[in-house]
């Protein structure tokens, strides 16, 4: 049986490859971004949040946001690394560059995790947190729920740049 190789980056025009991988990640930005509004609309039409609902989340997510760009910097670096040992010739060192990128990104989470919990309420008052004591109060609540979630948003965005729409597996 003929071993089969998945030379097409070498191989397609460059916009084509350009479309191919920028419009689902474009599209997936866009899903992001309008799950954020959705949210911000059935926050907003919340008996029991309503405005204020609003102002913690506005407060609280771009601690989300940074722990989702520290997940994405090692996602995009360590596909970029398994892309060159593959390239390379090199599988072994892009399974261990796998296994390396798993450690950081958990190790990321956990050190990320730690500076919320320990500057909370000063990273919260960055934010504006200290406009009412309602609102500090309930930032304080939401903060914490979501800070335990997004290590796992860091566990799931890590891996989201490996996974392009061409169904090619990373590793042979």
């Amino acid at each position: 049986m003929e071993a089969t190789t998945n030379n097409f980056l070498e191989n397609e025009h460059l916009g084509k490859l350009m479309w191919k991988y920028t419009i689902p990640c474009v599209i997936s930005m866009l899903a992001a971004a309008l799950y954020n509004i959705v949210d911000q609309i059935f926050i907003a039409n919340a008996e029991y949040l309503g405005s204020y609902g609003n102002a913690v989340n506005t407060v609280a997510f771009p601690m989300t946001i940074v722990a989702i760009a520290i997940a994405v910097m090692i996602g995009d670096g360590w596909c970029t690394f398994v892309s060159i040992r593959l390239g390379a010739k090199d599988p072994e060192d892009a399974r261990r560059g796998i296994g390396s990128s798993i450690i950081a990104v958990i190790a990321a989470s956990l050190v990320l995790t730690m500076i919320y919990l320990l500057f909370q309420e000063p990273i919260l008052n960055a934010f504006g947190a200290r406009v009412n004591h309602e609102t500090f109060q309930l930032s304080k609540e939401y903060f914490f729920g979501s800070l335990w979630v997004s290590r796992f948003i860091c566990l799931g965005r890590h891996s989201i740049p490996s996974s392009a729409p061409t169904a090619v597996p990373v590793l042979p």
